[in-house]
């Protein structure tokens, strides 16, 4: 199965964490969780994807994607994150997410 089909099958089935960067970054923008949501499943593909070294990620050189969409509404959102596995299950975690307009 390709990354952008797991991810969106994580966020169908609300396999999602928001970190609370992404959680500010949301509110400041007046974006829902849905906005957010939706823009991911509706993206036709990962627009970049970046090797993280951060020392500060759950293990390192994780893999970070990038996907710009847009909501239903036609917010075109910008969104970072990875795929980890927290307690045995597996999560889209969301690192950044942000109106693409704000960036």
């Amino acid at each position: 199965m390709d990354v952008l089909t797991k991810i969106k099958r994580l966020v169908i089935a609300r396999k999602v964490i928001f970190t609370e960067k992404a959680r500010t970054e949301r509110y400041a923008d007046g974006l829902s969780v849905e906005d957010i949501l939706e823009s991911i499943v509706n993206a036709p593909s990962i627009n970049k994807t970046l090797n993280s070294s951060s020392p500060h990620r759950a293990k390192r050189k994780e893999k970070l994607y990038v996907i710009i969409s847009s909501s239903y509404d036609g917010k075109l959102i910008y969104t970072k994150g990875t795929i980890r596995k927290i307690n045995g299950v597996e999560e889209f975690y969301i690192l950044v997410s942000s109106k693409w307009s704000q960036i």
